[in-house]
């Protein structure tokens, strides 16, 4: 074990429980693209916004014809070593719950207990009229049967079950409406540009109050959206600690930062805290 890892358990052990924030970082391993690189750059084509999704049924046909091609990967993907990590976390008592930015469910297919969807969940799909609810798989089955999909492996995959696509296919692709009232259907995520919901957040800041402190795992906090909880966590006086490859926006917030290999830092102490080992590490 490294020095890094007796750091971080030295950090862990003296408080509980903590918060985890994740993001994007945490689901790589697990196959699922993240929109910036490790220097914080945009990768690939703007995401479309909440506005234009719900106005311009030419925004609705880009969405679908690139999610069909891009949710497959989503829906195979596995929880990973880091989500396991923070699974043991919380049997340790260690952790009080997490807070993701993620869409991909994988926290809670890990075992995760108490997990908040900051931004939603993309295997549910809901009608903007009459609010019925709908699996992204049977939506995914419909897009099959009413459309001509190219092959998935010349294409590039990005993030969320999106998916770089020609404009030919975009323009005759066929949109899925809601079974029950033909209205438009939209993922229960929310999109770049909307809000989230306020009890959503409430929810989140009533999860730090009952914490000791925060860790941000896998996030550049580049959104607004998780920032603004380690500045809660901040201003409460609990200590934040970033477990993250590359800069993120509360680096000048944080009280430790570990950014070499810190998914694999992490599971190392997981598994410390798990089989509750008396002895220092070392070695």
């Amino acid at each position: 074990m490294t020095e890094s890892v007796d750091s971080l358990l030295t950090i862990l052990e003296s408080r509980r429980p903590w918060v985890a924030l994740t993001g994007a970082g945490i689901s790589s391993a697990s196959g699922i693209p993240t929109y910036r690189n490790h220097k914080g750059t945009w990768l690939g084509s703007q995401p479309i916004q909440h506005d234009e999704f719900i106005s311009d049924s030419s925004k609705r046909q880009r969405y679908w014809s690139r999610s069909a091609l891009g949710w497959p990967r989503v829906a195979a993907a596995q929880p990973n070593e880091s989500h396991a990590a923070l699974v043991k976390f919380e049997q340790a008592g260690l952790l009080a719950g997490v807070i993701t930015q993620n869409v991909d469910r994988l926290h809670q297919r890990a075992g995760s207990q108490r997990v908040i969807d900051l931004h939603g969940r993309l295997d549910q799909v809901k009608c903007l009229d009459c609010s019925h609810v709908t699996s992204r798989e049977a939506i995914q089955n419909w897009l099959e049967r009413h459309n001509t999909l190219p092959n998935p492996s010349s294409l590039t995959l990005r993030p969320d079950g999106d998916a770089d696509l020609p404009a030919h296919y975009v323009s005759d692709f066929h949109v899925p409406q809601c079974r029950a009232c033909g209205g438009v259907v939209m993922p229960e995520v929310v999109f770049f540009g909307g809000a989230v919901p306020g009890p959503v957040v409430d929810e989140c800041y009533q999860m730090i109050d009952a914490s000791e402190g925060m860790l941000v795992v896998g996030s550049s906090l580049s959104v607004y959206s998780g920032l603004r909880f380690c500045r809660y966590a901040v201003d409460q006086g609990k200590p934040l600690i970033i477990l993250n490859q590359g800069q993120t926006r509360a680096d000048d917030l944080c009280t430790h930062k570990f950014s070499s290999s810190p998914f694999t830092l992490m599971a190392q102490c997981a598994d410390y805290f798990l089989f509750n080992k008396q002895e220092p590490i070392h070695g």
